[in-house]
């Protein structure tokens, strides 16, 4: 009731409305000697001025769309930090994302001291729990500047990326100034920001931080009338200097192998003039593409796209399903001569959107086994130095990178900790429109409330501080890079008297291996052997 009330959609009837009130209250109390009324009157004029300094203030988006009644959250905070989950971030089991991960990704945004007392707050001794092994002799940490892959070393336009960059998010499912605030924190820190399938939009080019594209089934910005895709639209957005790789979207982890579709009634003018569809029409993005149909079509396409965007580096994004599809994909490698510059593996837990609930939890591979199933397959073909791999799937904090560092990743996009940096609080209502912070919502009132400097100074400050950690991280394992990390030196408990590293879960293949002799590995063998060049479909 009190959101309700307070929210600023209402704040411009209500409080005119109180300050009569106060008026009568204090014309009542002096002839009638009601002396009751005046701290009545007083409450209501502080309450006034609460608000209209809510409304001014730029550093809590909740707090501009939600003056007063915001400060309820912050009073709970004060007294328990932990209260803020089952108060206002409650999930169907009460944890929607771990605690600690969201408190280090707002310390670092907001710049506060991401330290904490009384040592781990974790049972050390449960299952599953991971640690990093650390060296009696650690390394100089390198600056955040230095943590850095090159993508597309033989391209005409290769592209040097941050170790840590911003997933993909669509302008539409995020509001203009959401967009606009990651991609300013990209420019001032350094990094890509990912447009997400829904196209490039304005909002991705206003403040001039580095683009890749990613390109969906829809063909968003590069559709001809029909839905089909238009090669002229794309090299005419392609070749544009701000975005510095093409991406083609196969699958996502939230909800791989289904498509979408958006209503024609949510089609504004400005998402039909964004993304190249017409008024009136369902928007289809079909589960999947169009322009291929086999492995070799695929990576032909893929070539076509690094031709069309003038010599970027070319890839695809994914999800890992079906083994032999992607073995099928590493065998027309091998046939055509054929290599991606790159591969985004996308874990079945990450994706901050909506999506159908069976999808969302029972479908795809998690993160850390379909990245080490890239990676080697890459590694048994021998092609492994040509094509860069990076991973996303709820990456929040610096030891969530060295981790899939360690299993093979070059560099990791991360979404919800942007998210947050940006001031989402996961309030659950990205679906509904109604974002109570402005950060997934076409409101314009409610987006109102992310003041685009600040928000891109928390961006680039939670980039910044995680690269930092990372790199001390890597210092304390006596390590000289991140590239150097790998998975024996992490450990996990795989019960309550066994400790196992992550070489020992999972296999690593040498070199060719696969390719000289498939059978020498039983976790690959299969697939390989159920698996064409032309085709995705199982062999055998």
């Amino acid at each position: 009731m009190l959101s309700t009330i307070f929210n600023l959609r209402y704040a411009l009837i209500t409080w005119p409305a109180i300050l009569v009130v106060v008026a009568a209250l204090l014309m009542a109390a002096f002839p009638a000697q009601d002396w009751w009324l005046v701290p009545a009157a007083a409450l209501c004029l502080a309450s006034v001025l609460i608000g209209l300094h809510d409304l001014r203030q730029t550093r809590h988006a909740v707090l501009r769309n939600y003056p007063v009644a915001a400060h309820l959250r912050f009073f709970l905070e004060s007294i328990r930090p932990e209260m803020r989950q089952y108060f206002f971030e409650g999930d169907k089991d009460g944890t929607p994302f771990p605690r600690d991960k969201r408190a280090i990704v707002y310390q670092r945004a907001k710049r506060e001291l991401d330290k904490r007392p009384f040592g781990t707050q974790f049972d050390v001794y449960q299952e599953q729990y991971e640690w990093l092994h650390h060296s009696i002799a650690p390394k100089q940490a390198l600056p955040h500047e230095a943590l850095r892959t090159t993508i597309g070393a033989s391209c005409a336009l290769p592209y040097s990326a941050s170790l840590l960059n911003i997933s993909a998010m669509s302008y539409g499912s995020l509001s203009g100034n959401a967009i606009r605030a990651l991609n300013k924190g990209a420019k001032l820190g350094g990094f890509f920001h990912d447009t997400g399938e829904g196209g490039v939009s304005p909002y991705h080019l206003e403040n001039g931080g580095d683009l890749v594209w990613e390109l969906g089934s829809g063909y968003f910005c590069a559709r001809a009338d029909d839905g089909s895709f238009d090669p002229a639209k794309f090299a005419d957005v392609a070749t544009n200097p701000q975005i510095r790789m093409v991406e083609l979207k196969l699958s996502q982890g939230a909800k791989p192998g289904h498509g979408g579709v958006l209503p024609a009634a949510k089609i504004t003018e400005e998402i039909s003039r964004i993304r190249g569809v017409p008024m009136g029409v369902d928007c289809v993005s079909p589960a999947s593409h169009s322009v291929f149909s086999t492995p070799i079509g695929l990576l032909e396409f893929v070539a076509r796209m690094r031709e069309m965007s003038g010599g970027k580096p070319a890839g695809f994004k994914l999800c890992i399903g079906h083994p032999w599809e992607f073995m099928a994909i590493c065998k027309a490698m091998l046939a055509t001569g054929i290599t991606p510059d790159f591969i985004v593996v996308d874990g079945k837990e990450g994706g901050t959107g909506a999506a159908p609930l069976e999808f969302m939890d029972y479908v795809g591979m998690p993160l850390r086994d379909g990245l080490s199933f890239v990676h080697n397959a890459l590694v048994g073909i021998g092609v492994r130095d040509k094509v860069r791999i990076g991973a996303s799937g709820k990456i929040t904090s610096a030891f969530d990178m060295a981790r899939v560092l360690a299993l093979g990743a070059d560099w990791c996009n991360a979404a919800r900790g942007f998210m947050f940096a940006v001031g989402c609080i996961q309030a659950q209502s990205c679906h509904t429109g109604a974002c109570p912070t402005g950060v997934a919502t076409q409101d314009p009132l409610r987006q109102r409330a992310i003041v685009v400097p600040d928000k891109a100074e928390r961006v680039a400050s939670f980039h910044r501080n995680t690269l930092h950690a990372l790199a001390e991280l890597v210092a304390a394992a006596g390590l000289s890079h991140p590239s150097d990390l790998r998975p024996h030196h992490f450990l996990r408990r795989a019960s309550s008297d066994k400790v196992i590293s992550l070489a020992e879960q999972y296999e690593q293949l040498a070199s060719g291996q696969l390719a000289a002799d498939p059978n020498s590995s039983p976790r690959f063998a299969e697939a390989w052997a159920h698996s064409t060049a032309d085709s995705f479909a199982r062999a055998g």
